[in-house]
């Protein structure tokens, strides 16, 4: 089972609970930090690192000397990473999410794959737990390839058990990157807060992720802040409170100390062992609703 903790919102405690959950899952799973353009769950998870690839993407390569300056290329390509102005063919590679559809509907065949680099894409083990992230390339303003990488990484037998639970951290908002982090779960964790801004980010999560028809579930953290809209929201759009993770100071010293919240004390490893379960009773609920 893949399981994305997301969040509509930075802030709201995503990581700690993808790191709490990493230590009290009931067998070894892959804890997978897609959050590329900030990784930090391996601040908390402190891996032991052992190997790492460049991450890279396809670019166009064009051989002036074949190219006819048909013009296929500059009009198939919606991010104007290659023009033609007259007889000069222009490539502009940081431009370019690397579909190769240029190459693809060249009738001369002058256009030929390059790469660039994205990031970085490092792994290794935590505890009895495998460890994988992404960094992205500084000055890099492509994610989305590079949270695909790091998952295809994934299929990798000879590094990760195919059999293991899978908990991606994934980049907070609704945008692309957040998308591309969810879309190949099996269930989704919304982690949020009770206060305007939760709920709001809440609600705009809820709504993107909706039509990727994955089972949701929320986390309300700093519970005992705020209002009880969040729970309102929740029971009129159908959406599980999972848990609930007191507003507590000893909580966010947790944090700020760079600990994993649950390892702290036997109440808090006890939460996130009923969350790790309540988790695997949806996913298992999902699947047997779609055999039926």
């Amino acid at each position: 089972m893949k399981v994305a903790i997301a969040s509509g919102k930075g802030g709201t405690g995503k990581t700690m609970v993808t790191a709490s959950l990493s230590a009290t899952w009931e067998s070894p799973v892959v804890a997978v930090d897609l959050d590329v353009e900030e990784p930090n769950l391996h601040l908390f998870l402190k891996p032991e690192w052992t190997g790492r690839q460049d991450a890279l993407i396809e670019v166009p390569r064009v051989d002036e000397e074949k190219c006819d300056y048909c013009r296929k290329c500059a009009d198939l390509c919606q991010f104007k990473a290659i023009s033609v102005l007259s007889t000069v063919v222009m490539v502009f590679p940081e431009m370019c999410h690397g579909c190769g559809g240029c190459m693809a509907v060249c009738p001369k065949g002058a256009i030929t794959a390059g790469t660039r680099t994205l990031g970085e894409i490092t792994w290794g083990h935590s505890g009895d737990n495998a460890f994988l992230m992404g960094r992205l390339r500084v000055g890099e303003a492509m994610s989305p390839p590079l949270i695909r990488e790091v998952q295809a990484q994934l299929a990798r037998s000879d590094l990760f058990n195919p059999a293991a639970d899978v908990l991606m951290d994934a980049p907070p908002g609704v945008s692309c990157p957040a998308v591309n982090a969810v879309i190949d779960s099996d269930v989704i964790v919304l982690v949020t807060e009770p206060t305007p801004f939760g709920v709001f980010d809440l609600r705009l999560a809820h709504q993107a992720f909706l039509p990727l028809n994955k089972p949701m579930g929320v986390v309300v953290n700093r519970a005992g802040l705020g209002n009880d809209e969040v729970y309102g929201f929740c029971r009129g759009a159908g959406l599980p409170i999972l848990a609930e993770i007191p507003y507590d100071r000893a909580i966010a010293e947790a944090y700020a100390d760079g600990d994993i919240v649950a390892r702290r004390n036997p109440q808090w490893r006890e939460m996130f062992g009923q969350l790790a379960r309540a988790i695997q009773a949806l996913g298992a609920m999902t699947r047997e609703a779609r055999h039926a």
